[in-house]
């Protein structure tokens, strides 16, 4: 195929997606749902006795999560989810026309390497300074997340740093902190994991999208709160699986539980729509009542405790793969 047709053939389905979403107010308001749904509750009562964590007491759980403290890695506007999704068709078309059609890879066959980078306030482990026993122990549950679930992925540390500032220690999320942090020390480029532990600034952990790097390549990885790896004090978020969950939006993946019961929901269709975030272990639960098998809360992209992650569904691991070759490829 010459050039000319192939440019025509995807202007024209780049012209024919825009129109489809501009003639759908019912995507449209479902992006929007899905956009601005980052903290929803259980809608059941949450009866179970007070919550503290990392020295702050909650009423109970379900303020915890209402708090957004669970995970700060920001939603996407609607715009940017139309625009995102029209690059992602975009992608897709080309790769069909070069003979390249979209399609999970094997699992196993991609590795991600990953740099560490521990910061602390001090010598001891309460001011972050954890040991690399711990840092072994969190690769393993990552690693452990994505092999048990035949994702293509296998991540691998080729790099651990150390250190020593209070102030970037304390760091928020969006924080001139965060940023001067990241500047100093992230390496490699959209394929390289960087993941950066420190007190958590309020938050169990946050993560940049795949479709963010371009725009702003400094602020890309993840942040997690250093005692919720295996070790840590962060109980029941303390078995590694804050990073798992922070992982899985580095790679592309939203909360099963945005967009609430739309129909776009997390993009995913194989995730049943659920209401809100789940928390505890909740079994049995069926928020939007649309399934017989009701709500993944087993998922790691759920807020359920580490104890009752253990899964990434199949449709899941199609969109990392087709996120990450998109834009993360290993260069």
């Amino acid at each position: 195929m010459t050039k000319a047709p192939f440019h025509r053939a995807l202007l024209a389905g780049l012209f024919s997606l825009a129109l489809g979403l501009a003639a759908s107010p019912a995507l449209a308001a479902d992006l929007q749902t899905q956009s601005s749904s980052t903290k929803a509750p259980q809608a059941e009562f949450d009866a179970s006795p007070a919550f503290t964590f990392q020295g702050q007491v909650f009423a109970n759980k379900q303020a915890f999560i209402d708090s957004g403290a669970r995970c700060a890695t920001p939603n996407l506007s609607p715009q940017r989810l139309l625009l995102d999704a029209m690059a992602e068709r975009s992608f897709a078309a080309q790769r069909s026309l070069a003979g390249q059609p979209m399609a999970t890879r094997p699992p196993g066959s991609v590795v991600i390497p990953v740099w560490f980078h521990v910061i602390r306030s001090g010598t001891a482990v309460s001011q972050g300074n954890i040991p690399d026993s711990w840092i072994t122990a969190q690769m393993q549950v990552m690693n452990d997340a994505f092999i048990s679930s035949n994702s293509p992925f296998v991540l691998q540390l080729v790099g651990t740093t150390r250190t020593t500032n209070a102030t970037w220690y304390g760091m928020g999320l969006g924080s001139a902190a965060e940023r001067a942090a990241k500047t100093a020390l992230r390496v490699g480029g959209p394929g390289t994991l960087n993941v950066y532990s420190t007190n958590g600034g309020g938050y169990l952990g946050w993560a940049t999208f795949p479709s963010s790097y371009a725009s702003d390549p400094i602020s890309d990885g993840v942040v997690i709160l250093d005692q919720s790896m295996p070790g840590g004090n962060a109980a029941p978020y303390a078995e590694g699986d804050t990073a798992t969950h922070e992982v899985g939006h580095w790679l592309g993946l939203f909360h099963t539980f945005q967009g609430g019961c739309s129909r776009t929901n997390d993009q995913v269709a194989d995730t049943p729509p659920i209401s809100g975030a789940n928390f505890g272990c909740p079994i049995g639960r069926n928020s939007c009542q649309v399934t017989r098998t009701g709500d993944a809360i087993f998922n790691f992209m759920d807020y359920t405790d580490d104890a009752c992650m253990n899964t990434f569904s199949r449709g899941q691991v199609t969109r990392m793969d087709a996120q990450h070759l998109q834009y993360r490829p290993t260069l």
